[in-house]
Formats: structure tokens, sequence, C-alpha cells
């Protein structure tokens, strides 16, 4: 500072900043003036020294300098000040901290004075006879859109659009939680962030007086209907607003406004004062202590106004008593520290009121400056109460004057020019709550995010930036590629995704002509290089298809018998090959008979049926991982009581069903034929028959292609090292022992597969070389591989006469017209079922496929039929049904076994708990089943039971060079008469088509 007088003023100005950081001191109106008139020029420059030192210390300063007044009222410069103190950039100083001021209600304010003036000046659209000068002014602020005219020369401003950024935010929240909480895709996301974006655009023209569609929210809308201040103006109108009642909220709005105006009219001190307050409001609450972004303990110094020249024309005097009764009205401290310079003959019209009335003397100036200034300034705080009193009304109670001697305003040497500064060191706020630090914070969230969102994606099926389905996990599978495995809960299907691969209308292992033997599964993991199948073996639905209905059935399930149904996972191998595309056919065939029977069972019973389908991988790969998924949610959902399905035999099958031991799951397979499994594990209940007793009943017809004098038979098995298939190898085994038994010479040959393909040259080439080849060949491998099996026979080893004997697996076997299959060479295999003689009952089964399953209509549905004769879905239906059998059984049932006394009728069923279901299927016995009668009733809990249903079939080329399918013999479920050599003659004519 250049003057004693200046280091003086700037010191107490400092003391009142420091006080300001801890606390709310109450802030004057500084008013400066000379002892004499010839130093008014002076004290405007020790102002203005004021404001360049403040700049330098970091307060917010703004600067109105004293201008010609171009109107008679000093009212109305004074307004014109207020009006321009409200944009923020006057406001800016090169330190100040944090962000720019905000002015939401003098905005306001500033937008109801200009639709005024507009409406006054005849310059909106409606002409006067056509509206009220209510609705023309709502209609002016609509057009505004309720806020500031710009000033001319203003960049052209977007009106009532998409990028109107008070929609932008809340529809973007909007979005972002859906993205949090829906887990939904990016693209979703913005789909709705521009909906929602069209629709408040849209209300924006729907509200009455086409108002901004959240102005009823606004800050400034609150407090311009809750301000006592403008509570004489409001009358008789509503005054409240209310979150939930936008519409009543936009009326007292509306109503407000109109009220307000009409003050505006009058002028006068009524519209400067009503300035004034919305700019000391927008300023107290822009020091807000308690605010979301703490901005009070940011903003550390007050902000400054300096008023150089303060007159009566240019409206400095009547802003100076503006700000004295708004405060004195109020009564609320504001944080503004007004430093104004008065010339020395204009300081007695701050001694007189409105009315002329004389105003209180300035306190005397002592030798001591500064110590005058305290005192002054502590005599002002004492008598500021009862300066505001009615009876003190010509005060200007809110001014602190101070003449300054003219001794004091002399110019000091360079030397002595230094000045006080307040304190600032960066409150914690600042650093802790700012935007860098939530800048570096958000970063690193959104990064976390992402990083857990690809984590959870890289793991589990199912996930969002958040979540995850843990039902079901991604794995690594041995076809390569990722698997999804677990069980399907929510959104989670396997057509199609997670490693379930593609999924066709034809759902066949392939179709390259008729002339072919091939696989129907798609689930054995190896290729096949002959053509598979016809196009009439083809299943004729998808698996999504059946995904889709069993998720309806679900749906409705859950949402109308809650408390009244029981689960049932189906098990199964529902990944496609990754490499040739196949979809899971055995997993299609095998989950459309669960989902018939459940279809049936809740169009029929009191108690429902809901099924949750289980992936175990391609090739049931991953089957140990699957039972752990399944044994994991069965701890949360006690509805579930049993497992369908598990139908393939590897290594992992016994530590697979022991799993589900734990877990207290029994199991039902269908096609399983595992001899250990029923032995070894309680809770193994299996529809198929065990592979020593098929081997024992192919028996009967080897037996018959024994002729006089030694014979030699060959078990062409193939090769499981590094392999899970257990099957191969127990079919092996138990064929060597029956092929001895039978008389038979025996050698064991393994093949291998490689790049999916069995390697079969080399056996059949040392085979058919030999003096004496072998008559019968038990082949041990899968279907797959019986295709290049009898390639290479037929072309091999010429006219000699074979017969191949095989188990279960080669009836998933498609045979087209004219297959590898030579009059030389017969094919004697199993089938699981034998639906032949079931159907002799005439079982519900094929009438509800023909109602439940997609893809049947115009097709023969029978047991002919080749999409099930096979026996898959007829065997997965019904081990549903005994399972659900057992769980929905009543106690009286269960135990007592005859009807209710009295009713007429069986006791009412109940849903069952796994506990009691794992009991109850040993009491099932149900009749009429698509394979005949399932009866559980006599299997032993560590035993082999009997009863299981087969058929013998025969594969061999007829005379028109078509293949001939013929059975046998056979018996359906239920049925325990003996087969014998004479029932099963090998003599016996084809079977005509």
């Amino acid at each position: 500072m250049s003057s004693q007088a200046g280091i003086d003023v700037q010191a107490h100005i400092e003391t009142l900043i420091n006080d300001f950081r801890t606390s709310d001191p109450l802030m004057p109106v500084i008013v400066l003036h000379a002892e004499e008139s010839a130093q008014d020029e002076e004290i405007g420059k020790l102002v203005r020294e004021l404001r360049l030192g403040q700049e330098e210390h970091g307060s917010r300063v703004a600067e109105v300098p004293g201008q010609p007044a171009r109107a008679v009222a000093e009212s109305v410069p004074a307004a014109r000040l207020v009006r321009e103190l409200g944009e923020p950039r006057r406001w800016d100083s090169p330190g100040a901290l944090y962000r720019r001021y905000a002015f939401p209600r003098l905005r306001l304010v500033r937008a109801i004075n200009d639709a005024v003036r507009e409406v006054d000046s005849g310059a909106s659209t409606a002409p006067d006879g056509e509206r009220d000068p209510e609705q023309r002014l709502l209609d002016q602020l609509a057009k505004q859109r309720w806020r500031p005219k710009p000033k001319a020369g203003s960049p052209w401003r977007i009106g009532p659009s998409l990028f109107d950024t008070a929609h932008v935010l809340p529809a973007s929240v909007v979005a972002g939680l859906a993205v949090l909480l829906a887990s939904v895709e990016l693209w979703v996301a913005l789909a709705a962030v521009l909906g929602i974006l069209a629709l408040l655009t849209a209300l924006n023209y729907w509200l009455p007086g086409r108002a901004p569609i959240f102005l009823w929210l606004r800050r400034e809308s609150r407090w311009f209907l809750t301000t006592t201040f403008l509570l004489p103006v409001a009358g008789q109108q509503p005054s409240e607003v209310r979150m939930l009642h936008p519409v009543r909220s936009w009326k007292a709005i509306a109503a407000r406004a109109n009220d307000v105006a009409e003050s505006l009219r009058e002028g006068g001190q009524a519209q400067l004062q009503l300035h004034v307050l919305a700019l000391l409001e927008d300023l107290r609450d822009n020091h807000r202590r308690r605010s979301w972004d703490l901005r009070g303990l940011k903003r550390i110094r007050p902000p400054v106004l300096f008023l150089p020249g303060a007159d009566e024309r240019g409206g400095g005097i009547a802003l100076i008593k503006a700000i004295s009764d708004v405060r004195s009205v109020r009564s609320e401290l504001d944080p503004l520290l007004v430093v104004a310079s008065v010339a020395t003959g204009d300081v007695r019209l701050l001694d007189e009121s409105h009315s002329g009335a004389p105003s209180h003397p300035a306190a005397p100036a002592s030798a001591a400056l500064r110590d005058s200034i305290r005192h002054a300034h502590q005599a002002w705080e004492h008598g500021l109460r009862a300066g505001q009193s009615p009876s003190m009304s010509g005060a200007v109670p809110w001014e602190l004057r101070i003449a300054l001697p003219t001794g004091e305003l002399r110019q000091l040497e360079e030397q002595r020019r230094w000045c006080t500064r307040a304190p600032s060191r960066p409150a914690l706020a600042r650093i802790v709550w700012s935007l860098p630090v939530f800048s570096l914070a958000g970063l690193m969230i959104v990064g976390s995010l992402g990083y857990s969102w690809l984590n959870l994606r890289d793991h589990y099926c199912s996930a969002g930036i958040l979540t995850a389905n843990h039902d079901t996990e991604l794995v690594e599978g041995v076809g390569g590629g990722d698997e999804c495995i677990g069980i399907a809960t929510g959104g989670v299907r396997f057509a199609g995704t997670g490693g379930s691969g593609s999924d066709t209308e034809n759902a066949g292992a392939g179709e390259a002509g008729d002339n072919s033997i091939g696989t129907r599964t798609g689930t054995s993991g190896s290729g096949d290089t002959t053509a598979p199948g016809t196009e009439d073996s083809a299943v004729p639905w998808t698996l999504a298809q059946v995904e889709e209905r069993i998720h309806a059935e679900n749906a409705k399930v859950e949402r109308d018998y809650r408390g009244s149904y029981v689960t049932v996972v189906y098990a199964g191998p529902l990944s496609s090959d990754p490499e040739y595309g196949r979809p899971p056919v055995k997993g299609t065939e095998e989950l459309a008979g669960v989902y018939l029977a459940q279809a049936a069972i809740n169009k029929e019973n009191g108690v429902k049926l809901r099924v949750l389908p289980a992936n175990g991988g391609l090739d049931m790969s991953q089957q140990r991982k699957m039972a752990d998924r399944i044994a994991a949610y069965a701890e949360k959902d006690p509805t579930v009581v049993g497992v369908v399905g598990l139908g393939r035999d590897l290594r992992t099958s016994l530590a697979t069903a022991d799993r589900l031991v734990e877990a207290g799951l029994p199991v039902v397979s269908g096609t399983n034929s595992a001899a250990y499994l029923p032995v070894q594990m309680p809770n193994w209940f299996s529809l198929a028959a065990p592979d020593n007793w098929q081997a024992a009943q192919l028996g009967l017809l080897v037996g018959q292609l024994r002729t006089a004098g030694k014979q030699s038979a060959v078990v062409l098995a193939r090769d499981t090292e590094g392999s899970d298939d257990l099957y191969t190898d127990e079919q092996a085994y138990y064929g060597e022992r029956m092929l001895e038994k039978q008389g038979f010479t025996t050698t064991v040959e393994r093949y291998q597969v490689t790049v999916k393909t069995a390697s079969l040259e080399n056996q059949v080439e040392e085979l058919c070389a030999q003096d004496t080849p072998p008559s019968v060949i038990y082949f041990a491998g899968r279907t797959e591989d019986v295709g290049p099996l009898m390639t290479q026979l037929s072309s091999r080893c010429g006219e000699q006469e074979i017969s191949v004997i095989t188990g279960d697996d080669l009836s998933k076997a498609g045979f087209g017209r004219g297959a590898d299959v030579t009059k030389k060479v017969t094919l004697y295999h199993v089938s699981l079922t034998d639906l032949e003689s079931a159907a002799e009952a005439d079982p519900p089964f094929y009438a509800n496929a023909e109602d439940f399953l997609p893809g049947l209509t115009g097709k023969d549905v029978s047991y002919r039929s080749s999409f099930l004769s096979n026996g898959q879905t007829a065997l997965s239906h019904d081990a549903t049904q005994a399972l659900y059998e057992a769980a929905s059984r009543s106690r009286s049932e269960q135990w007592l076994r005859f009807p209710a006394e009295g009713t007429g009728r069986g006791p009412r069923r109940e849903p069952q708990n796994r506990a009691t279901t794992w009991a109850n299927l040993r009491t099932v016995i149900l009749k009429g089943m698509a394979t005949g009668t399932v009866d559980f009733t006599g299997a032993p809990v560590y035993g082999e039971r009997g009863g299981h249903g087969i058929a013998l079939i025969r594969v061999r080329q007829g005379d028109d060079g078509d293949v001939l399918r013929t059975r046998l013999c056979g018996r359906q479920a239920g049925d325990t008469a003996p087969l014998t050599p004479q029932v099963c003659d090998i003599r016996q004519p084809d079977a005509p088509e």
C-alpha cells in the first residue's frame, strides 16, 4: 500500500478474513472518506490499491466503479450494478480458490425482470387481447427458458433440446445406475440415455407453461418460494414445493413469479432490494460449509466488493443502503465484505433515510488510525442490534464509516509499503475433497470397475460391472475355447453362448449324404470322417427352443406356485464341438425329455416341477466342476430335490456322484450304464442296463455265432490313455469275459483316435491278413468310430464273414441308405430301451410330445420316429418322472401306501425335501412310462437292481443295398423275464421297413 491509511485499512480487512476462516464474523459495509474534500481522489486510489492487494492475496473480488446515471431514480442504476455482479466472471481473481461462483437465485430474479420488461414493452408475440398479463409473463419466461436474456452480441444459445445440461445430468445418472444395477450392455445404456433425454424434452412441452422439467426441484425455486423476505408479496397463493407434486409446485412457482413481477413493475427500493437479496443469498450459498462439495471450507477468504467513488446518481449510495436494509430485514449473516469510497460531499447522503431523516454520525478518527478502526468496528458491532430497530429506521446500521485523516494519506517510502496478510494455509478439505483427488479416485474406481468387469467376464458366463452369476463359470474346454459350466440360473442360456456353440434347426451331427453311418450325438468329442446319418435322423428341435420353454415354465411356476413346487436339475452335455460347430444333440434330446416331463407334470399335478439345466461340458469333461456348482446352488435353494442325467461314464463319474452325495442329492440317470456306480454310490439310480448285464445279453447272440472247433475273437477297443473315458474300458473288460465264457480265444487290440478320427487301418489289416481271421469282433468304442471301422472291414477283409458286436452307444447312430455295411459284415448292438414293446401299452409319452415339444408339426411321433427311436428322450423323461414321484409324495402315501380313509382317493401330495426324496426313490414304481415300468422298489442300497429294459438289434445290408435294422429281441423296463437264445434267434428274417 502506498499510504499508512491503506496499510491500516488492509490490516483490519485481513483481521476479518482471518476470523472468517473459522467462524462467521459480521461483515460490514466499510465506507471510507477523507476528512477534507481535496483528498477524495486519494481515497478512490486507496480503494483500488485495496482491490489489487486482495487479488494478490487470493480473495474473490469484484469492482463496480461509479458511473453516470441514466435514470432519475438512484435505485435503477443500483439494480443495474447488482445485475452485473451476477456474472460469475466478474468475481474471477488470479489466485482465487476453488471454482467460480454460481448465482442461480439472482439469475431467476433477472429472468423475471427481463420478462417483465419484454411484456411491458409489447415485445412478446401474443396480442394483449388474447392472453391475460399473467399468462403472457409465463409465456415470455418459457420463451426465455426461465433464464435471463443474453446480452447483445453474445453467442447463440441452444434452446430446449436434447443437449440441455439440465437434462443430460439426470439422464446420465439414471443410465449409470442402470449399468451398475442391471448389468446391461454399453449400447443399452446409451439407448437409455437418449431415450430419457427424448422423454424429458417431450415433457418440457406437456407441463403447464412449458417450464424446464426440473424447475420445481432446483434450489433457486425452493428459495424463491420459502424466503420470508418475499412472503408479503405472495398474497394468498400457494408457496410450497413438494417432490412428489410437480404440478402443484409448478403452480406455486408461477403464482410467485407473477407476484414478484408486480413488485418489479413498481421499481424503486423493492426492485433493488430483491436483486440484492438474491445476490447475498447466492454468496451465502457459495460459502456454505455444510454442502456436498464442502465449498465453504475451501473458500477460506470472503468475497470482497469494491465500490470506488460511490455516489447518488451512479447507484453506489443506494446499493450500500440496500445491502444494509436487506441484512436488517433478513437478520442472516452473509460473507460479502463491501469496501466503498465516498466523496466528502456525498457523506451526508448516508446520513439521511429515504424520507430525509438524519442517520448516525461517523465514528471519530483518532491519531492512531489502526486503533481507531478497531474501536469503531467494536462500537459498530455493539450497536448493530439497536441500529436495526424500528426507532432507528433512518440509520444505515451495517455501514462502518471510517474517516481517514489527511496525514495518514501521505505517500510512504518504498521500503515501508508493506501490509498484513491473513494465513492462507490450504484447508484439509481443499486437498482431500477436491476435483483432482476426485478425478484420481474416479480414474481408480473406473479402472477397478473395468478390471473387475474384465475379470468377471473372463471367469463367469454372465457378468456385469460389479456382480456376476456365480452359478456358472467359464472353463477352458478340451476341444478349445471356453465352455460355460454350471447350473443355468437367471438369464444364463447354454444355447449359442458361453461355450455352447452353434445351435441349428436340424441339430444332427452333419448331413453329407445318405450313404453313411454316423453319430447323432455331437457329444463324443471325436470327429466323423464319413457323413453322419440321414436328414430324417436330425433332431427337429433346438437346444435354444427347449431352454426357452423350460425358462417360461419355470417363470410361471415361480410366479404362481411359490411354496408348491420342487426343483430338478438336469446335468448333461450341453456344449457344442467348437471345432466342427456340432450342436449338443445328446444333451438336446435328453433335455427335451426332461422338459416334456415337466410340461406334462405341471399340467396335471398340484405340486409343480421346476427344471434347471446344468452343463457338464463337451463329452461331460467338466462334470466335476458342474457338480460343485450344483451342490453350491442346492445349499441356497431348498427346493432342489435331485439330479437327472449324468449319462456318460467317465473316470470322474464316481467323484461327481460322491460330491452330490455330500450335498444330499439323489441322482436318477437315464443312460449311464456304469456297473460300479449303483454298487458304490447309495444315491445312484439308473434306468440303463449295466455294462456287465448288457455283455451277458450279447452273449446270447455270440453263442449262436459259435461253431464247432477252435474259434478266435478280438476285442477292438479305443485307446483311452490320457482320456477320461471309462465306458470304453468297461465295455472291453466285460466283452472279453463274455467272449471267453462263450468259448472264444480272445485277444485285445487298441486303436488310436487322431484329429478326432479313429485310426483303424493297421488293426484291421492285421486281422484280415490272418490265415483264420476272427469271425467275431467285439467293438469297445464310440459310435462315431463305427463308420471308419466298417469302411476298413469292407475294403480289406473282402468276402470274409464277420460279426461286429458292440454295446449301447451304437443305438445313437443314424444309418443311411447304402451305408458302409456289406453283406459279409453284420452289426449287433444293444439298445437301452425297448420302445416297441413299451408302446403296446399306449403310454401318454407320444401324445405329450406332440403337444409340448417344438418342431414336430407334420411329423410321425412314435417309437419308430428317428428322433425318438434311440431312447435318449424317453429315458430322460422317465427318469424325471421317477424323481418327481419321489419328491411329491405325501407322508401317508410314503409309509401307509393306501388311500386316506374317507376320501376315496390317494392322500394329497406335498413337496418333499431332498432327504425324503432320496428315501422315497426306493418306493417308486411307475407304470405306463415311455420305457415301460420304472420300478425302484427292489433296488438294494449298495447293489444292482433288476428289471432293466433292453433290446438287441441287428444291422446288415439287404439285397437292394439298403441298411436293414432289425430288433431281434428285447423287453421293456420292469419286465424281469430272462431273454433266451431261442427268443433272440439271429436267424429270424429282417423286419420289413
